[in-house]
């Protein structure tokens, strides 16, 4: 499948479950972007940017991890509670926690180094949390097999990821260019919805998942 059938499908996926995702992911994604609000009010705007990688790495393992085990479950013709999903997330939070540490910090190490590296590892751990949600694999494990699984297809999963981050991170730059300071509530609201916004990646990485680990446990 190429990359312009995986955007598809994975966009007529989530309009078809928009309701159900933005009642399961969007209320933490405001939580997250509330905290950072508060935490940007205590020590201002300009503090070590580690502060606010320690509000990510709490939140984004419940919303990224709540989603994936969604389209996991509506994949198989499920129509799982809220409820119940955020419990199973919850008893995934500690190794999705530590892996989003690692792989963020590996991720940032290698944008520092011109840039490519930083893309690199951004292809090759794309399946890493889905093979600890789905699979139960320990961090480390998760990322070695994400190694194991994109190789062979890098730039299939580069594309796909571009085609999404792109527009994402241009809208970013003009939301910044056209309130350079904002108001609280701007701010918070901005934030929400550019989070909520970047679950769309996980939903295409998703279905590049299922079609190539799949296509890996057939052979």
């Amino acid at each position: 499948m190429n990359p312009l059938d995986v955007l598809r499908d994975s966009l007529r996926f989530t309009r078809h479950n928009l309701g159900a995702i933005v009642q399961l992911c969007l209320p933490l994604v405001i939580f997250e972007a509330l905290l950072q609000q508060v935490l940007n009010h205590v020590v201002g705007p300009d503090a070590f940017a580690g502060y606010s990688v320690v509000v990510g790495l709490l939140v984004y393992p419940l919303y990224t991890g709540a989603l994936i085990l969604f389209l996991d479950a509506r994949t198989r013709g499920e129509s799982p509670r809220t409820q119940d999903v955020w419990a199973m997330t919850l008893t995934l939070w500690p190794r999705f926690a530590l892996l989003t540490a690692m792989s963020t910090l590996l991720i940032l190490l290698g944008l520092s180094l011109y840039f490519l590296p930083g893309l690199w590892l951004m292809v090759v751990l794309a399946f890493a949390e889905y093979l600890l949600v789905l699979r139960g694999m320990p961090a480390l494990e998760a990322m070695k097999e994400s190694f194991r699984l994109t190789r062979g297809h890098f730039w299939r999963i580069l594309v796909c990821l571009l085609c999404v981050m792109t527009p994402l991170w241009l809208l970013k730059g003009a939301s910044v260019a056209a309130y350079p300071t904002p108001a609280p509530l701007v701010g918070l609201l901005l934030d929400s919805a550019h989070s909520f916004l970047q679950l769309f990646t996980s939903v295409v990485l998703f279905r590049l998942f299922m079609l190539i680990g799949g296509d890996a446990d057939a052979r």
